[in-house]
């Protein structure tokens, strides 16, 4: 009576079993229309040490929603580990042989089945499916867990958490083909001589053996305010090859970019010794070259020649605490970047307005 009961009123997934810490757990694919009717999550009403998950932060589910709905043919979505609170029937396909582990999960629609990984996914995919109904008919990898208490669930979530390492902004800048600032800061290594031999394209920092001078990162930023440009902004065509020329122009006229390239000087040294080789400067390069293109769009070219006489050494002191340096180490603090922008601008022979002059005069 009570088999005929759960076949009656039960969720059914087709599901391989498997063992973690001699505990079984099962994979199943589960139609995205259903997720929303199915998982639940710890409401905020429920106090922190009696809740299996963190507060579901609502400012992150229009985006994961977003990417859904934009990026329906081409999306990815990792899997939803979720424990069952009753015990499951699994049914394998045979005795013996590999598909003894491959069968029907049975699940009591009575359950409660709490999800300990993947809570901001299941909300999202609850919004996108209102606007795009085609989604619910595709499916997400869940990972099944009996639930043995709010103890293990919340440890749980503490080890499925725990080792999760978010990749660093160069990485990602690399691996990101639907972003348009990714997509330009590698059109620009590309073609700019110096940066596509001494850009750094997986680490957003450089250790002091690093025969690289530049992060794939922190040209992206750069280049995306050379160029003024928010983070979701396209790009023409025209405004890639603008970024590029700027950026060529620049390498051309900063020599101690040049000596590294031809390995005159060692990047570590350079490093050690001079501003222009941290992102502060390449930031404040990109901010004083907006403003150069702005005011002199047929003219630009001839005054990036000013650079040569900028004295970067960072034992000048005089010129760099307070504007790149605080008591003597580089900061990238936007006040810092701005100040560094404006005695770039300063030789680029442009007058400094606005804020710029503001923090300028309260710098001096």
């Amino acid at each position: 009576m009570a088999k005929s009961l759960i076949n009656e009123y039960s969720h059914k997934f087709p599901a391989v079993r498997g063992m973690q810490a001699g505990r079984p757990c099962y994979i199943a694919m589960c139609p995205m229309r259903l997720v929303p009717k199915i998982f639940e999550f710890d409401g905020e009403e429920v106090p922190p040490e009696m809740r299996a998950q963190r507060v579901l932060n609502k400012a992150r589910i229009p985006e994961i929603a977003d990417y859904l709905i934009s990026n329906q043919s081409d999306y990815t979505l990792s899997a939803i580990t979720a424990s069952i609170n009753e015990q499951v029937h699994f049914e394998p396909m045979a005795d013996t042989g590999p598909a003894v582990n491959m069968g029907m999960l049975t699940v009591s629609m009575s359950a409660q089945i709490l999800i300990n990984d993947g809570q901001h996914r299941r909300a999202a995919i609850e919004e996108a499916i209102k606007e795009a109904h085609e989604l619910g008919h595709d499916n997400i990898p869940v990972l099944f867990f009996v639930d043995e208490g709010l103890q293990r669930a919340q440890q749980m979530f503490a080890d499925l958490n725990k080792h999760a390492v978010r990749p660093n902004d160069s990485l990602s800048t690399l691996y990101d083909h639907r972003d348009p600032n990714s997509e330009l800061a590698r059109y620009i290594v590309e073609k700019v001589d110096c940066f596509n031999r001494l850009t750094e394209m997986e680490k957003s920092s450089l250790s002091n053996r690093s025969s690289k001078l530049f992060t794939l990162s922190s040209i992206k930023l750069a280049s995306r305010s050379l160029l003024r440009k928010s983070a979701k902004d396209s790009f023409t065509q025209e405004e890639k090859d603008l970024a590029v020329e700027y950026w060529s122009e620049v390498c051309a006229n900063i020599p101690d970019w040049a000596a590294a390239l031809k390995k005159e000087v060692s990047t570590a040294e350079l490093r050690k010794n001079y501003i222009h080789a941290h992102g502060v400067a390449l930031q404040a390069l990109g901010n004083a070259g907006a403003d150069l293109i702005s005011k002199r769009p047929k003219s630009w070219k001839p005054k990036i020649k000013n650079l040569k006489a900028i004295d970067w050494s960072r034992s000048n002191s005089e010129v760099w605490e307070g504007r790149a340096l605080v008591y003597g180490k580089l900061s990238k603090a936007r006040a810092n970047v701005t100040l560094t922008a404006n005695l770039i601008r300063q030789a680029f022979d442009l007058a400094l307005e606005g804020d710029n002059l503001i923090l300028e005069e309260q710098f001096k």
